[in-house]
């Protein structure tokens, strides 16, 4: 089915207001600064926006991917087909334990960063080996974001997710059963329609740390987003359901201890610092790809010669060989070229197969 954005447009414009977008280029919304146009852009400040747009999704057809700051993304030059919709839901509180220790429960999108500071004024520490993480919670506990030795799975208690998978297997059913003769509906069919969708509507779940499969940058939301390569080594994104994620993060909680505010903010100034002489200051989205067991993916690019290496106006970075940086008008091709120089230099030199770090969105057209 052909996505009608401007219909749809006029369709939300009375709930939305300014904070829907026709036509918005992505470039505007994630680090790497390239990226072609979203069909509709949205900015969602709520839960219950949230589930009244995926609700609504489900019963239109329309397709949705919902993203956070746009940190650990490339999107296509061709854009995205259907509604993007960003995660703004900031708020969090504190709640003081029995222990001593707290427990922060904050929404999917609250800036790490930000909250750093205002924790470790406070005196709470726990998070506060990530300044130089530029993403949300939401999206740290997708990659299980770590940095200096530490990594949010030591301190995460539990995510609530919004879980739309069963929506999806009713609606991928249906599909399958209309490209087959089907018996005249009557009551009794509607009836078990009905049913089917009360059973499959989104719903709300949490899961404890344990069951979240987390590890070295993996988290059980990765499963199915992990992009594959062509037998050429370019870089293929995932496929692309009705609604993407298919879980999505709402609400997590952590685990925070006390400590010295003034030892918190040293500390965290030493991080900052440390960021800056060691990653390029460039547009980009962190480290490409994950490092592979016992090695580094930086030393193995450096090593293959490909440091410095450009195509078009993207280069890997002479400061970091595992970042690509934007040095000004890149396309996501010229990225994605890279990544498939590098990647096969260091499998053809030292048979490592490296795995992308970032991910990939949005229509492609390798060359």
């Amino acid at each position: 089915m052909t996505f009608d954005a401007e219909r749809v447009y006029t369709t939300l414009l009375p709930r939305f207001g300014r904070r829907l977008r026709l036509h918005e280029p992505l470039a505007r919304h994630c680090t790497f600064g390239v990226g072609g146009p979203a069909d509709l852009w949205l900015t969602l400040e709520t839960r219950d926006e949230l589930i009244w747009l995926v609700r609504r999704c489900l019963a239109e057809g329309w397709p949705l991917l919902v993203v956070g700051n746009g940190t650990n993304v490339l999107f296509g030059d061709g854009g995205v087909r259907g509604i993007v919709a960003r995660m703004a839901l900031s708020d969090y509180r504190l709640a003081e334990q029995e222990d001593g220790s707290a427990l922060l429960y904050a929404e999917a999108g609250v800036s790490w960063p930000k909250l750093l500071n205002e924790l470790a004024t406070q005196g709470w520490g726990g998070l506060e080996f990530g300044p130089g993480i530029p993403g949300t919670l939401g999206g740290g506990v997708v990659s299980n974001a770590g940095a200096h030795q530490r990594e949010l799975s030591q301190v995460l208690e539990w995510v609530e997710v919004l879980d739309v998978r069963p929506a999806l297997a009713l609606g991928t059913a249906r599909s399958l059963a209309d490209g087959e003769s089907r018996p005249q509906a009557d009551q009794g069919h509607s009836q078990t329609e009905e049913e089917d969708a009360r059973v499959a509507a989104p719903f709300v779940r949490r899961y404890e740390r344990a069951e979240l499969e987390l590890s070295y940058r993996h988290s059980r939301f990765r499963a199915g987003r992990q992009v594959t390569f062509d037998e050429r080594g370019y870089p293929q994104p995932a496929p692309r359901t009705l609604i993407e994620p298919a879980e999505i993060i709402l609400l997590l909680a952590v685990r925070l201890h006390r400590d010295d505010p003034a030892k918190l903010r040293a500390l965290i100034e030493e991080y900052r610092q440390h960021r800056k002489r060691t990653q390029p200051p460039q547009p980009s989205a962190g480290s490409v790809f994950k490092n592979p067991p016992g090695d580094y993916a930086g030393r193995l690019i450096e090593q293959v010669g490909a440091k410095g290496l450009r195509c078009g106006r993207a280069c890997i970075s002479e400061r970091h060989a595992n970042f690509i940086v934007n040095l000004g008008g890149a396309r996501a091709a010229d990225i994605a070229a890279l990544i498939r120089e590098a990647r096969n230099r260091v499998r053809e030199r030292f048979g490592v197969e490296l795995e992308l770090e970032v991910e990939l969105r949005g229509e492609w057209e390798i060359a």
